[in-house]
């Protein structure tokens, strides 16, 4: 990272785009490799699952159910399986997707010697930490969830839809959510990155990634609603060009699905890069400086297997206000 951290502060939508694409560009053979070893099986297994899905949607809505025992059927049973094996499959790439990614952009900003081995090596260290983050994260959504479900209960029972009130409470219900959702999954970004880059994981690095976006919020909020966007909608044409697109040939949807496929591992790749990047940014902006060789001590634990821990006990990036 050539840029000064004083600077990185000031950068917005567009800044933080652009030194992602820098980054890439800049190390292009790493995360060439990073991409072929990790994302490109999990936006491979993303893609799998939905054609798999819509299948399994279209068979079953196509299905006559004599008995209730053919909801227990081995159609039932292998779509349960082909989703324990599609999570599993999944966790494990995003895991190991994110060490990388993250772990890589630290050593650029530290200026270590890298190779794709090293890193390769590094990410069996720290995916355990990740799990548990992901772990509290999906805690958090399911109380989420959970808390919705009930004030919209209340709101049925109290108010329902029948007043111009009732209508209105309930749009100020749904933009809560979604702007609660859409925070959430952006401290969601932002923890797993800290849980490689400090020594804490799980809710405290989510209370930590809370603390480091204020200030800088709603440009978070925006730049990950965009690439979930770009994701969604990536996803919407594959569905529709690719497994309902029976009137447009088969070689077409063969290149359209290649297309989507590289589309979407792009997109990943510059999911994980921009949120290592708003890290920076973040720190930056409390004008937190990281101390470059603790972080490189850090690294050198997941390495090694041998730290010695910095005084500061919230974390290993050790902070030091500007002047």
């Amino acid at each position: 990272m050539d840029r000064a951290q004083e600077e990185m502060q000031f950068l917005g939508f567009f800044g933080i785009f652009k030194e992602s694409y820098k980054l890439i560009f800049s190390w292009k053979k790493i995360f060439s490799q990073i991409t072929l070893a990790l994302i490109l099986p999990l936006s491979l297994i993303y893609l799998v699952y939905t054609q798999f899905y819509s299948l399994f949607l279209s068979k079953s809505t196509t299905t006559d159910y004599q008995e209730p025992s053919d909801l227990i059927s081995y159609h039932w049973l292998y779509f349960w399986l082909f989703n324990a094996v599609y999570s599993t499959l999944s966790l494990t790439f995003s895991l190991f997707s994110t060490a990388s990614v993250v772990y890589t952009i630290a050593c650029i900003y530290t200026a270590r010697e890298l190779s794709f081995k090293k890193v390769m090596s590094v990410v069996p260290k720290v995916w355990k930490r990740l799990a548990v983050t992901f772990f509290s994260i999906f805690v958090v959504f399911f109380f989420y969830l959970i808390a919705t479900v009930v004030l919209v209960l209340i709101w049925a029972i109290s108010v329902g839809p029948v007043h111009i009130v009732g209508l209105m409470v309930l749009v100020i219900l749904v933009i809560l959510f979604i702007v609660g959702f859409l925070y959430l999954i952006t401290i969601w970004h932002l923890a797993t990155t800290v849980s490689v880059l400090e020594e804490i994981y799980g809710f405290p690095a989510m209370v930590k990634s809370k603390n480091l976006i204020k200030g800088k919020v709603w440009l978070a909020i925006f730049i990950f609603l965009i690439l979930h966007l770009a994701m969604g909608f990536n996803q919407i044409a594959f569905e529709w060009l690719v497994i309902k697109g029976n009137n447009i040939g088969m070689a077409k949807r063969v290149v359209y699905g290649f297309i989507f496929f590289l589309l979407l591992s792009t997109i990943i790749l510059f999911v994980l890069i921009i949120q290592t990047v708003i890290y920076f940014v973040c720190k930056s902006h409390h004008h937190e400086t990281i101390d470059k060789s603790i972080l490189s001590d850090h690294l050198d634990f997941y390495l090694l297997g041998v730290y010695a821990p910095s005084k500061d006990k919230d974390s290993q990036l050790q902070v030091n206000q500007y002047k």
